[in-house]
């Protein structure tokens, strides 16, 4: 503990926990993975301001539109592993090496898959425009280059959090201070894609330094057809929920980019930024508050449902506390952050910060359907809200431009989040409980 983040915390806060010591590797590196995300937010919010405000809405939102290209088909470079590969050298540690090295041999192939799809996806849908090719093609080829992250698994499993801290905060912070150079030196934009390309890859370099360091190498890794049939396998859903949440959450910012062009798309984005800015905070307290939910239903049902209502009544009044005075200063915030050039943006943000309310009981509603273990009903939730929301902005989107693509979002979250829990039996009460959580929030 001594060389912990945690020996600053309080005296008699230290006394209650010091003989506790699974609860201190909880907390310490619960504490480091909310530091990194915290400081990442933080920071790339900075950086994001001041790129947005060089580039001006028109460059910006092609920026932006190569970015959600990109993320949409990112999925395919991870193959959502990480939780599967992780269990499994939990279960077992002398797997370690087979399971990093298939681990990675899975990820390289998807990400050449991702380049793939990216740059196939970009010729058609803009084959006259080079300069979004170049930036999607540059953005893309990080999927090949991030297989590496296979390293990240095998320090989660074992509760070593600071190390791929440490080693991918200090890319993003070098990359951080290169974007700031660019800016400063009035680069053009393509420059900033090599940048995120160089983020990506510095943080791969980062973790097998890290890796080594720790006594590893990576030339120890098998690969192993037995174990690519368990991964597979065990993947496949948490898979298909990732990229259906992928999709749900840029094809907006891609159609927007298609059907109006990247103008307004830059004053769409810089809303999207900032209403998404708090978004970590519900992830981290469903998360914290998940071990407890679960040993509730162990005690007792009515302790169960009780916990949850408590929480769904927290993640509304969170959401509260930030999308009303967002909403009532919107103009003023995209006018003091990003300039009079994003003026368009402010009233996208005073609608847009209300999509906060179902992202965050979405996070909470998420806590019990895993403990339910009704990973499938999820999934049909996640797959009807994208269905809505792919709709909604081809007929909203040519009539109301990006102000379409707001509504469009917030209906379909809506419909994702609360409007299924009355589609489906096993739900029904859980959105009850929501609509109870909406109309009476509660700090705890």
């Amino acid at each position: 503990m001594n060389s912990s983040w945690i020996r600053f915390l309080p005296g008699f806060i230290l006394k209650r926990i010091e003989d506790r010591h699974e609860l201190l590797e909880v907390l310490d590196n619960s504490g480091w993975m909310m530091g990194d995300k915290i400081f990442r937010q933080l920071v790339g919010l900075l950086v994001g301001v001041w790129l947005a405000r060089y580039l001006g809405p028109q460059l910006f939102g092609d920026y932006s539109y190569a970015i959600a290209m990109v993320m949409i088909v990112s999925p395919m470079a991870t193959l959502a592993l990480d939780g599967i590969a992780i269990r499994q050298m939990v279960q077992d540690p002398a797997s370690r090496d087979q399971v990093l090295g298939t681990s990675f041999l899975l990820m390289l192939g998807g990400g050449v898959i991702a380049f793939g799809l990216a740059m196939t996806s970009i010729f058609w849908a803009r084959p006259e425009d080079r300069l979004v090719q170049w930036l999607v093609g540059i953005m893309a080829a990080g999927t090949i280059v991030q297989a590496f992250i296979a390293i990240e698994f095998w320090f989660e499993s074992q509760m070593q959090w600071k190390f791929t801290v440490f080693a991918k905060t200090s890319a993003f912070l070098l990359l951080s201070l290169v974007k700031i150079g660019l800016i400063l030196l009035q680069a053009p934009l393509v420059a900033f894609a090599w940048a995120a390309l160089a983020d990506t890859a510095t943080g791969s370099v980062g973790l097998i330094i890290v890796y080594r360091f720790r006594g590893y190498s990576i030339k120890s890794w098998r690969f192993s057809r037995t174990m690519v049939n368990k991964l597979l396998r065990d993947c496949w859903p948490l898979f298909l929920s990732t990229l259906l949440t992928m999709i749900y959450l840029r094809i907006d910012q891609v159609m927007i980019g298609n059907m109006i062009g990247s103008g307004e798309l830059g004053n769409y984005s810089v809303a999207v930024r900032i209403s998404e800015v708090w978004y970590f905070i519900p992830i981290v307290i469903c998360s914290s508050v998940f071990p407890a939910v679960v040993k509730a239903e162990a005690l007792s049902e009515t302790l169960y449902y009780a916990h949850l209502q408590r929480l769904y009544r927290l993640m509304a009044f969170l959401s509260y506390a930030v999308a009303v005075p967002v909403a009532f200063f919107s103009n003023e915030i995209i006018q003091v952050l990003f300039s009079s050039a994003y003026k368009d943006a402010g009233p996208l943000l005073a609608i847009l910060v209300w999509t906060g309310l179902f992202t965050s009981l979405g996070a909470a509603r998420n806590v019990f359907i895993v403990s339910k273990n009704w990973t499938r009903v999820n999934l049909l939730s996640i797959a009807l809200g994208c269905g809505l929301n792919i709709v909604l902005n081809f007929i909203l989107i040519p009539e109301y431009g990006a102000m379409g693509a707001v509504g469009a979002t917030f209906i379909s979250y809506w419909f994702a989040v609360h409007g299924t829990c009355f589609l489906f039996k096993s739900l029904r009460k859980t959105g009850w409980m929501l609509t109870k959580a909406i109309l009476y929030p509660k700090v705890w």
